[in-house]
């Protein structure tokens, strides 16, 4: 069973609603997702059942929440309230039919001694063709991994994503997103999957490819739905560059399973695997990687411009601005001692 869930706030106040399009219909008894999936492990239920089953709150509107015209704002579609330590967002790179090309070109130099030269990346990619769709319940070649932060790095539909004055860039990644709960037993379960913009400093990553840990530290965002009981085999979907009324970049990109070199099982294992990630009560968001970027086209992100990320039966569009901080607003940090 496939259901769309949203959270929203107003002030002080917020719920969890279904999607029943063009209506919200909020659920009863909780005020998060985090609490709705505490209290499917507690009872050994499906989220799914339970939402339906909670499902009889007051009807919204969903264009004008969406719009912004509603008293009622679209929240990111997991957190941890109070706790946002508690989330750890991170992902998956090169693990896309499409997406090694692009990889290649940025960590080459452009000269054309170097233009048949096999950077680590193309190594890496190569590996997860070979061995990164291993049979069930049998483990696989390690992918790509990287840490963007906790959960005060994410952020809702609609807000601003922000190259920061000390960034080069920022642009878009279009992607799914898993979402995680940790278990009293140490176990990770899967609430569902949203639609994400991972959102990167492509221009310091492509000044050395040892830069690709810094180039993540950078906030990003999800939903507006979260998807409850989806499939992750060949999912569709557009991205979109908006600059005032113009479109100046798009592009169809494909992802799940079908259009991996790395199936899901091994990318969910291979994040699990560790003890740190396994902590009772902790929320992961685990981007699985993107098919085609900006970037790679030549395009340059602008203070004000809009991306846009949408996959078929994820819902509604994902949309967040670039906000640009000025040069001059950065700062040397000062270490104070307390020695």
């Amino acid at each position: 069973m496939t259901i769309h869930l949203v959270q929203i706030g107003n002030g002080s106040s917020r719920r969890v609603a279904m999607v029943e399009e063009p209506y919200l219909r909020c659920l009863t008894e909780v005020e998060s997702i985090y609490e709705l999936a505490q209290h499917c492990l507690g009872a050994g239920s499906k989220i799914s059942e339970l939402a339906i089953a909670l499902a009889h709150g007051e009807m919204l509107d969903y264009g004008a929440v969406y719009a912004g015209s509603s008293n009622w704002q679209l929240l990111a579609p997991i957190d941890v309230p109070r706790e946002p330590s508690r989330l750890l967002v991170a992902g998956t790179g090169l693990t896309h039919l499409g997406s090694a090309k692009d990889r290649q070109a940025m960590h080459l130099k452009e000269s054309p001694k170097t233009a048949e030269v096999v950077t680590d990346s193309m190594r890496m990619f190569q590996w997860g063709l070979e061995g990164g769709r291993p049979a069930k319940n049998e483990i696989g070649i390690a992918p790509e991994w990287f840490y963007k932060g906790n959960g005060t790095m994410l952020r809702e539909p609609f807000a601003p994503l922000t190259v920061p004055a000390y960034a080069e860039d920022g642009g878009e990644e279009a992607e799914v997103a898993g979402v995680y709960i940790i278990g009293e037993d140490g176990a990770p379960y899967r609430i569902g999957m949203a639609a994400g913009n991972e959102f990167s400093d492509h221009q310091f990553e492509k000044r050395n490819y040892l830069n690709l840990a810094g180039s993540k530290l950078r906030t990003c965002s999800l939903g507006p739905e979260l998807v409850i009981g989806t499939e992750f085999g060949a999912i569709v979907g557009e991205v979109k560059i908006q600059r005032g009324t113009e479109t100046i970049w798009s592009k169809t990109i494909e992802t799940g399973e079908a259009n991996m070199c790395h199936s899901l099982q091994n990318l969910e294992h291979h994040h699990f695997k560790f003890e740190g990630h396994r902590q009772p009560g902790d929320v992961h968001v685990h981007f699985f990687g993107a098919h085609s970027l900006s970037f790679g086209d030549g395009v340059a992100l602008r203070d004000g411009d809009w991306m846009e990320v949408w996959f078929e039966g994820f819902g509604r569009a994902l949309r967040n601005p670039i906000q640009v901080e000025k040069k001059d607003s950065n700062r040397m940090i000062q270490v104070r001692s307390l020695a």
